[in-house]
């Protein structure tokens, strides 16, 4: 952030919301800059209020963005065919976190120009007649950035160049970081206090931010601002502040604050609310529903509307979306049999734009523990089911191959969208790894009178795991071909979702805040065991088996609810939270606030151990970790610091310690 902007302020060039078949979007006339002449028009004023919307595609979606926010914890460690950017941040002895090079740079250079656009349209909003609610938008993504921001780095600085929170039309190459509470009680709370105030209750567009999505960035930041004022693990700041609030308010406070607006949202939800079943929330075919509050939005009519490359990514946008590509192993090299009497071997399963494939790149790699543990339960809980990729089934006709019939393990035959490779739920008796007959090419085994190749959840590897099938490619032109795989992600990547209201307001519960009956559509006692079965009990319903690709009516939510535990805890809810969004990047900043890090993920076990190379290699190890307290802020990076002229004492002092 070098004090920006020079003399004019980047517009993306990209549209924020532009939504196929909707006749409310976000209207946006393609520009380069404007100019602080030009914010002083009507036009100007709303074309900043696009961009806020447009910048959220500079983060998520952007797969160095989510490794940033998913590695080192006990969801994600690094994968085969991690580089340094992503092993760095992993601390397990691969490498080590680097300012330079390490992604903490994507959050701050999107984040500061936004505030800044932000800061302008609020200044001039008014003037140009612009509505009280439009301005508002921008007040909540100026809170939004600055939330982002002070849990990332810590303290970071409010005035851009012009007085605090401010619009700066100048360069000015020197910064002061302000401190936790600053950030939090001049910028992050009292724009989200109007914000909340002056939205609407259903959006002016499909996606467009609304008194829900505010109420919970806000009942957020009082949750996570309640931590850090009580800081139970005696972890540091920067810069070095008291742990007091200028308000006078303690944790307490800060929990039932918290609490009340979480409670609140929930029971006047507006447009807002739960999908009928976890599967309703992902299925590319239902995307834009009224669960998933915030988006950053992405279209198959246009790679400049898409901001990326619609049929091969990397065509020069910032914008690409493709974290999914880093939680997907590379399952094309899975191989069956033309002969069903020696092993000729064909790639039956084949790299096509369709939810449970797209573009693998193996970068993050699920620990054993998630599919153990935080998953153990796949039969009443639809949310493991809902959430991986279980069976890889052959798509050679896609491909063009003019075959009916391939042969597989056991030589057994096997047709076309037939699974060709399954990770089975549990470690079975008799899985035959050793591939002497019957070779799969990514070491998977195989079970006597099965046609499917099998892997254990024992031999899940850095190599070979179960993919993310929440985030998976969808197109509607792929022509019954495999489409195109390797462009960009079109759909738009959640951000923010309704069901995370029940969660705040469960620890703010958990943490000591009073708790009171929730009436409305999702009523329940409001303890924290009340709140977290609402979730729980919308995660036994069925409607649709994954893995089998099978129509699946069913409701367990009595079993799920029976099975919720007399007295939640933080780890608890960690854990319904992991289920809830595995992958989607809430993890590290889940960790952080409730400053559990070290504790769930210091050590993991996973397989191939000896030689994380090799597809045959099932040895299980633990791995451990060494985080000190420091890392839980990252560093700021070194293109801020580059960017100032100040003394090398001054970088050394803006910079937090420890790195």
């Amino acid at each position: 952030m070098k004090r920006i902007l020079t003399q004019s302020l980047r517009l993306s060039v990209l549209a924020a919301l532009f939504l196929t078949g909707c006749t409310k979007i976000l209207d946006e006339e393609p520009r380069s800059i404007f100019t602080p002449e030009y914010f002083k028009t009507e036009a100007g004023v709303q074309g900043g209020i696009t961009s806020c919307y447009a910048h959220l595609r500079l983060m998520f979606g952007n797969g160095y963005f989510i490794n940033s926010n998913q590695i080192s914890t006990d969801e994600s460690t690094w994968g085969q065919n991690s580089d340094g950017n992503v092993k760095n941040l992993d601390f397990s002895g691969v490498g080590n976190i680097d300012p330079a090079s390490s992604n903490t740079g994507i959050l701050w250079g999107a984040a500061f120009p936004n505030i800044n656009t932000a800061s302008g349209v609020i200044e001039n909003g008014a003037a140009v007649g612009v509505a009280e609610s439009l301005v508002a938008e921008a007040r909540f993504f100026r809170a939004f950035d600055y939330f982002l921001l002070v849990q990332t780095f810590g303290g970071v600085p409010l005035d851009l160049g012009a007085g605090e929170l401010k619009f700066n039309t100048s360069t000015v190459r020197t910064s002061k970081r302000n401190t936790v509470p600053d950030v939090y009680t001049k910028a992050i709370f009292p724009d989200l206090l109007i914000a909340i105030d002056k939205l609407p209750t259903a959006g002016r567009v499909v996606g467009g931010v609304t008194k829900t999505v505010a109420s919970l960035y806000l009942a957020k930041a009082y949750l996570t601002y309640g931590w850090w004022l009580q800081n139970p693990n005696n972890i540091p700041t920067y810069p070095e502040a008291p742990r007091t609030d200028p308000a006078g308010h303690d944790a307490a406070w800060y929990f039932k604050e918290a609490y009340n607006v979480a409670a609140t949202a929930i029971e006047s939800p507006g447009s807002a609310g739960l999908q009928p079943t976890f599967y309703d929330v992902s299925i590319a075919t239902n995307d834009r529903n009224n669960e998933v509050l915030l988006y950053a939005d992405h279209t198959e009519k246009s790679s400049i509307y898409n901001g990326g490359d619609l049929s091969y990514s990397g065509g020069g946008f910032g914008t690409d979306s493709f974290a999914q590509w880093f939680e997907q192993w590379n399952y094309t090299n899975i191989r069956s049999s033309s002969s069903n009497s020696s092993w000729a071997a064909v790639s039956t399963v084949q790299r096509a734009a369709v939810q449970s494939l797209g573009r693998p790149w193996t970068m993050l790699a699920p620990p054993q523990g998630i599919f153990k543990n935080t998953f153990a339960d796949k039969t009443n809980d639809s949310r493991y089911d809902g959430t991986f990729v279980t069976r890889y089934r052959s798509n050679w006709k896609e491909a063009g191959m003019k075959v009916e019939t391939m042969f597989n393990a056991n030589f057994l035959p096997v047709a076309n969208g037939d699974p060709i490779l399954s990770f089975l739920d549990q470690d079975v008796a008799g899985v035959d790894y050793s591939n002497s007959k019957f070779n799969s090419n990514v070491g998977a085994g195989v079970l006597p009178g099965r046609a499917d190749f099998v892997v254990e959840p024992s031999a899940y590897s850095r190599i070979c795991y179960p993919g993310n099938w929440k985030l998976g490619p969808y197109r509607t032109d792929n022509n019954g071909g495999l489409g195109q795989p390797n462009a960009s992600l079109t759909r738009p990547f959640p951000v923010a979702k309704f069901s995370e209201l029940f969660f705040i307001a469960a620890e703010a519960a958990v943490k000591g805040a009073p708790t009171r009956g929730i009436a409305g559509a999702y009523a329940n006692d409001g303890s924290a065991r009340g709140l977290i079965n609402v979730i729980r009990a919308r995660a036994g319903k069925w409607r649709w088996d994954n893995g089998g690709n099978v129509a699946k009516i069913q409701d367990n939510s009595a079993a799920m609810i029976a099975a919720t535990p007399a007295a939640i805890d933080i780890n608890y809810i960690l854990a319904e939270r992991s289920r809830e969004y595995f992958g989607e990047g809430y993890r590290w900043t889940d960790l952080v606030r409730t400053q559990k890090w070290v504790e769930l993920s210091s050590s993991f076990v996973i397989a191939g151990k000896t030689n994380p190379n090799d597809w045959k290699d099932h040895t299980v190890g633990t791995v451990t970790r060494t985080i000190s307290a420091n890392y839980y802020l990252r560093p700021i990076p070194t293109s801020q610091l580059d960017g100032m002229d100040m003394t090398a004492e001054e970088k050394k002092s803006y910079q937090n310690p420890g790195y």
